[in-house]
Formats: structure tokens, C-alpha cells, sequence
């Protein structure tokens, strides 16, 4: 993949009405063209049989992924926004997610790749025009700020992660390529950062694009616990294995010991050991595995026996979301780790600008103001939650994009990844999957509860030493 650079669309934590619009719309069109470029590229790197085959039962042959983009870019904002009539009805229910599962997506009446891509064209043709002539304050909650465009660009680049996912699995030569991420350093750094007990904000009211599982704002009192610096590398993860991790039961959650039982799993997926080194097989490429960097392609069972292994535990979520966003100094909660100001090459590592993550201690300019490091960027970090509503949750536009997943099934991930775009990644962006899937760019840090009483030593040790990394939060509210 190129190292072009992109323009996202992420907005101000102000009232969505102080936004002008113009700005929205800029924004708007800025986010579904960043969109559209990633769709291209991943669409354009391979054959017609590459697009068409299915290269794994977990995930939709990369065609439908074309056609569902356009599909609901046409049902939301063609025929909802714009109240045009349907270019291709009798499509809606070929691609409809809830009523083909992926293993099953090869055998329906798919678009062939040039219909679909003519198709995706078509609707994108005549988007534009709608968000030129559509009023962006006053018409509703779908358009306050131009909430719907903004719906549909992350819902594009959801999928280009999901694309970016299936490139993964593929076998065959590499047709991505893409630059290394900048140089890491954990020197100097304190293994763990203390997180103050307290209330904080979580989630937010007045995100103009957050989607309907990260509202309302609401207070949480969470304990004083201590949470690592940087994710879990896999240089600390290959000491789990070789200490005989997969093969002591007594790590394990019982379901996640039946997995690796069943499935023979000694390592994260896409490793193997060969002539006494581990290998990995990245975008078609075999490499040395990197030990600062932060472990990849691990289920939430292989995460939680690290942490309990480890002698730790997973952080929860609400512990996840103050160690990014909560500053102690002025008890607010900013947008990201490093404030309110958008992502940047600098802070985070995002968009598929690099096809791996970052080793462990990159990017201090994106650090909370505790001095956590890479909260946002690189991987998708576990948690020990389940997928749950928020006090006052209210489903919009449409149950079926949280509320049917809520429950015990779930176990959210936070953070965000290299292969996600800024515009659906933030710090109060949720993420959720099944406990055990681990073709997803998921990695994880672990953490442990305070004592209630803390010594001055662990303090200095695990904030002062670090407070020269620390990020500053800006204006806004949570």
C-alpha cells in the first residue's frame, strides 16, 4: 500500500449547531473521498478471481464488501437523505449483513467486480450532489451536523479494515506494500502508569459523528489501578509461550483452553517456528517475528491467559477509556489520549498508512496525560468487558448496528488499529467481537488493581518518571 496521505473528517467536540456548516460539509465530502480512495486501492491490487473468491469462511469475498459499501451508501443517504428512488432494489437483500452470514456470501447472485464497482461509482455520483444541497443543521437527528455522511464514512472504512483483514488471510504474493512505522523506545519509560481512583466521563454527548453505543456521557467511579505503558509486545507474549503458556491449563478460561484444545493453537494466528525462529506471515510475506512490537492476531482467551499468567489481569473498559482520555489535572475527558485535536502522523498510527503497528514506546506525541503510550493506533486492545449499553442508551439510527449485539457474547476492544481510519477511531469509539477471533488486527495490555494504600516509590516510579511524555488535553466538553 502507498504512503498517500489522507484527509479525515473527525469534528470538534462542540454543540453540533457551532459548527458551521460549510466546514460539515467540507468534512463530509473530505471523509467519503478519503473513503473511496481506500475501497479503490483495495479493490484494484488484485484480479477479478481474487475479488470474487472467498478466502476464508470467516470473512465475504472482497466483491460483496464492493456492492455492500455502495448498497447502503445508496439506502441511507440516496433514498433517506435525499429522498431519491432506488437505483438497484432488488439487490438490498443480496446484501443485506444480517441476512447472509460470510460463509454463505459466495453462493448468492453477487455483482461481478466491474457492475459492482460501476454500481458504487453511480451512487458515489450522485451523493455528491446530495451533500452540496442538503442543509446540515435543523433537519433532524440524521442530519444535524451532517451525522449521516459522517455514518457512511466510517461504515466504508469499517469495511476497508474488514478488506484489509481479508488481504490478510489470502494466500498468494503480497499486493499491498506499504513503509515500516517510525522507530519505538521504551527506555526511560516505567513499565506500568498508575491511573488515580475517581469519577470520570465516560462516553459523549456531544461527539457530533459518535455513533449510538458511545452515548450518552455519564459518570463513572472507577479504583486506583495500574495499567502498562505500551501494549504487550510479542518479545513478552514469546515468554508466555515458551514458559509453557498454551499448554497449562490453569491459565485458561474453560472455553478458551476447549479452543486451543480443538484447534491445536500454540501461538498467535499467522505464526509458525521454523529451524528454532518464529516466523510470521504478513501480507503474503514471511518475516522474523518482531519482538517491540505489539503482539497481533491474538483472541481474547490467548489475552487473558497472558494477563493471568502474568500475574495481572485485562483492564476493564471503563478503565481502558480514563487511562485514554481522562486528564487529573483538569477532570475532563478529551476526545483522544493527546486532547481534542485531531490524529495525526505523529500521534497515532492509522488509516493503513503502515501495514503493521508501531513498535512499542512510538508516537509520544499521542500519550495521555498520565504518559500512557499508542492508546490509539496499532492494535485493538482487549478488555475484560462485555458488550453493554450505556445508562440512557437509546438506539439510532437503527437497532441492528449495537443493540442486537449487546449482551455476554461480546467482549469490546478499544483503541482502534493500523488498519482503521481516524474518522471511526476516537476514545470513545467501541469495538466488539467474539471472544474468539483472531484474524482481527487485536492485540492487548494488561493491568492490575492498586493497593489501597500507595507508596510514594510506586508513584514516582510509575507517573513522575514519565510525566515528560505526557499529552496535553485541549478545549471541549466529553
Amino acid at each position: 500500500m502507498t504512503d498517500r496521505p489522507t484527509r479525515t473528517a473527525g469534528l470538534p467536540a462542540d454543540p453540533p449547531a457551532a459548527i458551521p456548516a460549510e466546514e460539515l460539509r467540507r468534512r463530509a465530502l473530505d471523509s467519503l473521498t478519503a473513503a473511496r480512495d481506500r475501497t479503490s486501492l483495495l479493490t484494484s491490487c488484485v484480479d477479478d478471481r481474487e475479488l470474487t473468491a472467498q478466502h476464508s469462511p470467516l470473512m465475504s469475498p472482497l466483491v460483496w464488501d464492493l456492492a455492500h459499501i455502495g448498497n447502503q451508501e445508496e439506502q441511507w443517504l440516496l433514498r433517506t437523505v435525499g429522498g431519491r428512488d432506488a437505483i438497484r432494489p432488488e439487490i438490498d437483500s443480496v446484501y443485506d449483513a444480517f441476512e447472509h452470514p460470510r460463509s454463505a456470501r459466495p453462493t448468492l447472485p453477487l455483482l461481478p467486480p466491474s457492475e459492482a464497482r460501476a454500481y458504487a461509482a453511480d451512487v458515489r455520483g450522485r451523493v455528491l450532489d446530495i451533500v452540496e444541497r442538503t442543509p446540515l443543521h435543523g433537519g433532524g437527528p440524521l442530519l444535524d451536523a451532517g451525522f449521516a455522511f459522517g455514518m457512511i464514512a466510517q461504515h466504508e472504512q469499517q469495511h476497508d479494515e474488514t478488506m484489509l483483514i481479508t488481504h490478510q488471510l489470502r494466500r498468494g504474493p503480497a499486493a499491498l506494500t506499504a513503509p515500516p512505522p517510525p522507530a519505538g523506545d521504551t527506555s526511560g519509560l516505567p513499565s506500568e502508569v498508575l491511573v488515580p481512583a475517581g469519577p470520570f466521563t465516560m462516553g459523549t454527548s456531544t461527539e457530533p459523528w459518535a455513533l449510538d453505543n458511545e452515548r450518552p456521557a455519564h459518570q463513572r467511579l472507577v479504583p486506583a489501578f495500574l495499567i502498562d505503558t505500551v501494549p504487550v509486545t510479542n518479545g513478552a507474549y514469546l515468554e508466555f509461550i515458551e514458559d509453557g503458556g498454551y499448554t497449562e491449563e490453569r491459565w485458561w478460561a474453560p472455553e478458551g483452553w476447549a479452543q486451543i484444545r480443538e484447534h491445536n493453537i500454540g501461538a498467535p494466528l499467522f505464526w509458525r517456528r521454523e529451524g528454532g525462529q518464529w516466523l510470521r506471515r504478513r501480507f503474503g510475506a514471511v518475516e522474523p517475528v518482531p519482538a517491540q512490537e505489539p503482539v497481533l492476531h491474538v483472541s481474547w482467551y490467548e489475552a487473558d491467559a497472558y494477563a493471568r499468567w502474568a500475574g495481572r489481569r485485562l483492564p476493564s473498559e471503563e478503565e481502558w477509556e480514563k487511562a485514554a482520555r481522562h486528564d487529573p489535572a483538569s477532570g475532563r475527558s478529551s476526545r483522544y489520549p493527546w486532547g481534542d485535536e485531531e490524529a495525526t502522523p505523529e500521534r497515532a498510527n492509522l488509516g493503513q498508512r503502515h501495514l503493521q503497528p508501531a513498535p512499542a514506546g512510538s508516537y509520544p506525541e499521542g500519550a495521555s496525560p498520565l504518559g500512557v503510550r499508542q492508546l490509539i493506533g496499532d492494535v485493538w486492545e482487549w478488555t475484560s468487558s462485555d458488550f453493554l449499553p450505556y445508562p440512557g442508551f437509546a438506539a439510532f439510527p437503527y437497532r441492528e448496528y449495537s443493540e442486537v449485539f449487546f449482551g455476554g457474547a461480546h467482549k469490546v476492544l478499544r483503541g482502534g488499529s493500523f488498519a482503521v481510519d481516524a474518522v471511526a477511531c476516537r476514545g470513545t469509539f467501541r469495538n466488539w467481537d467474539l471472544p474468539v477471533r483472531r484474524q482481527i488486527f487485536s492485540g492487548f495490555r494488561t493491568a492490575r488493581s492498586a493497593d489501597s494504600v500507595i507508596t510514594d516509590s510506586v508513584i514516582a516510579d510509575s507517573v513522575i518518571a514519565d510525566s515528560g511524555t505526557a499529552g496535553s488535553a485541549g478545549s471541549g466538553g466529553a
